[in-house]
């Protein structure tokens, strides 16, 4: 029998039918490992694991793996952490079918009690439907922050983060930010000495640096939209090395700069600026990860200009310096 001290926290997870599986076992393995890490020292383990879903029993994720999970308790999980996973966004509890209904109404309450309440990806969807997120900033997998924002209006959603901490509420990105995740809350229970040792044992980065816009190809498929930011990406991407102004931009669109503005804000949620600062840091980023690519080289062919310039967009949008974001792509 496994013995764990009183004060062992409860992780309770919540699973659906076609759960993205990583979501769940990700998270879960990384305090598994801080329970191993702790058994190996002759310490109790700090945490107990729980998977949840309604009705119980065996639940299939999209990859078809079942994983046998509990049903959903009665009581409430006060001083536990929630973790609600994802899956794609039609597969998700919603109020739209009888048979979610309940498992949102249990969301909301075991949300309020927990002493704290996660997801991983689209999970926030979940917990926006539950009615935990209302004004609150979130994260969630980055191809579902335009489909987040529109079905909830009043997030404030974030398109470039690991994870997110808003109160006792965290939201994280897709699929293995949820191991980032739980890799800070180990941080949090057992300081970071021993969340180094589980990122160790797991060979995971205690702390990835940057957000999720440099793991994915959130930019491209941006790039390929139609309408204006199409229109205005294909006239930038050959002047990016060059000075180019917002009445610049406008003029080439034929549009006034406040219609230009507008139609950004509507169709990829950017203002011209931050849409010419993506697309420089876009190339930036490609330019770096060739082989002998200087950073200065790299900031003059970027339009950054200088390394001072692109070490501080590199800080602001990233938050890691060229030569860190080098060292790891190049």
């Amino acid at each position: 029998m496994k013995v764990r001290p009183p004060s062992a926290i409860d992780i309770w997870v919540l699973v659906f039918p076609n759960f993205l599986l990583l979501d769940a076992t990700g998270p879960v393995q990384v305090f598994s490992t801080a329970n191993d890490e702790a058994r190996d020292a002759g310490m109790p383990e700090p945490y107990r694991i729980r998977f949840l879903a309604a009705g119980g029993g065996a639940v299939a994720s999209s990859s078809g793996v079942r994983m046998l999970a509990d049903p959903l308790p009665r009581r409430h999980p006060a001083g536990a952490t929630l973790i609600v996973s994802g899956g794609r966004v039609d597969d998700l509890p919603s109020a739209d079918r009888p048979a979610d209904r309940a498992t949102l109404r249990w969301v909301g309450k075991a949300g309020q009690a927990a002493a704290r309440c996660c997801s991983v990806c689209t999970g926030s969807f979940v917990l926006a439907r539950a009615g935990l997120l209302k004004g609150r900033r979130v994260i969630t997998h980055w191809a579902d922050v335009a489909a987040l924002r529109s079905e909830h209006p009043d997030l404030q959603v974030h398109d470039d983060a690991l994870h997110i901490q808003d109160g006792k509420f965290y939201t994280s990105a897709g699929i293995s930010a949820g191991m980032d995740l739980a890799l800070s809350l180990v941080e949090q229970d057992l300081g970071r000495e021993k969340a180094l040792a589980v990122a160790k044992r797991m060979v995971l980065f205690l702390k990835r640096s940057g957000g999720q816009r440099q793991f994915s190809s959130e930019l491209m498929a941006q790039s390929q939209a139609e309408g204006t930011s199409a229109q205005l990406t294909a006239w930038l991407r050959p002047r990016l090395h060059q000075q180019v102004d917002v009445a610049q931009m406008a003029a080439a669109c034929a549009l006034s700069a406040r219609t230009l503005h507008r139609k950004l804000r509507d169709e990829v949620d950017l203002t011209p600026g931050e849409l010419l600062a993506r697309l420089r840091m876009e190339v930036a980023c490609g330019l770096l990860e060739q082989p002998g690519m200087t950073v200065k080289r790299a900031a003059r062919q970027s339009g950054y200009g200088s390394e001072y310039n692109l070490r501080r967009a590199f800080s602001l949008q990233l938050g890691v310096l060229p030569s860190e974001y080098q060292a790891r792509f190049a």
